[in-house]
């Protein structure tokens, strides 16, 4: 039975928490949220789902889970141009949800933006293995991605995957493809991919279907220990050239967390562009 603490019950994180429950992906779900009365009704109202799961939300048993999802903190806006404008308000979010996972030794999911500097942030200073330690994204930059490749007739496979950034900097991967996609059409998708969630920010307020429906998969890929390759950020060591950041790279993962950062052929443009996102990255981690 897994144990699934969200730190977080808003839209995202009571959105995982239900398709979870739901799934049979968890058997018990400990919720945290300093906005007592939305974490009590989160809690009541997956109970009135009337599925077997176990619903827990006493803080001091956050650390015995096997895997905790850091969703909390201010969501992006319309008003907020960049996932990068949120670092100031979110690093102290994160800093208080370190005290609740102090001998925590399973595996941490970031998603609270800016992810990539929140997870370096939570590894570096929370004393997380980085192995243990992902951040998520990718895999719903990379479901963007393929919706934009067919749009433009173009069949994605699984090598088309988005890396880099979860934001401005993503890196689109295009070279193995059985397509050969051209720089300006490259430019044209990259271009809609850092404004995808736009529209559905603007429409309802924040983006929870496609991130919660990724978020359970890599919680699946964990629990069940399937050792599958997933777009994610994890805290690179000299993998790709890169250190002193947390970055998208494709990443084997399993029960244990990061098994394998796979360090794949990247084309020129495709190389420029990682190190753009890894400047800026680096640059984001270097204020904390």
């Amino acid at each position: 039975m897994t144990v699934l603490s969200i730190l977080g019950a808003g839209k995202i994180g009571g959105e995982v928490a239900f398709l979870s429950a739901a799934t049979g992906i968890a058997g018990e779900i400990n919720l945290f949220d300093i906005n007592k009365p939305l974490l009590e009704a989160q809690k009541l109202d997956l109970l009135h789902t009337g599925l077997d799961i176990t619903i827990d939300t006493d803080p001091e048993n956050i650390r015995n889970s096997d895997i905790i999802l850091f969703a909390a903190g201010m969501a992006r806006n319309p008003q907020i141009k960049t996932r990068a404008d949120l670092l100031d308000v979110n690093i102290r979010v994160a800093s208080e949800c370190m005290k609740c996972i102090s001998g925590f030794d399973g595996v941490f999911i970031t998603v609270t933006n800016p992810m990539d500097a929140l997870n370096y942030y939570l590894c570096t200073k929370g004393g997380i293995e980085r192995e243990k330690c992902i951040g998520f994204g990718g895999q719903l930059d990379t479901a963007r991605l393929h919706l934009f490749l067919k749009e433009k007739g173009i069949a994605p496979d699984n090598t088309a995957q988005a890396l880099g950034e979860h934001g401005e900097f993503q890196v689109p991967i295009f070279s193995g493809l059985e397509d050969e996609v051209p720089t300006d059409l490259r430019e044209e998708i990259l271009i809609k991919m850092r404004g995808a969630s736009m529209p559905v920010i603007k429409g309802k307020g924040g983006t929870v279907f496609g991130p919660a429906q990724n978020i359970v998969d890599l919680i699946r890929i964990i629990s069940q220990d399937l050792r599958e390759t997933v777009p994610c950020s994890c805290a690179l060591d000299g993998e790709y050239g890169i250190s002193s950041c947390s970055i998208g790279v494709p990443a084997v993962i399993g029960r244990e967390g990061i098994l394998r950062i796979e360090e794949t052929n990247l084309d020129e443009w495709e190389t420029n562009k990682m190190k753009e996102a890894a400047e800026h990255l680096k640059t984001l981690c270097g204020r904390f």
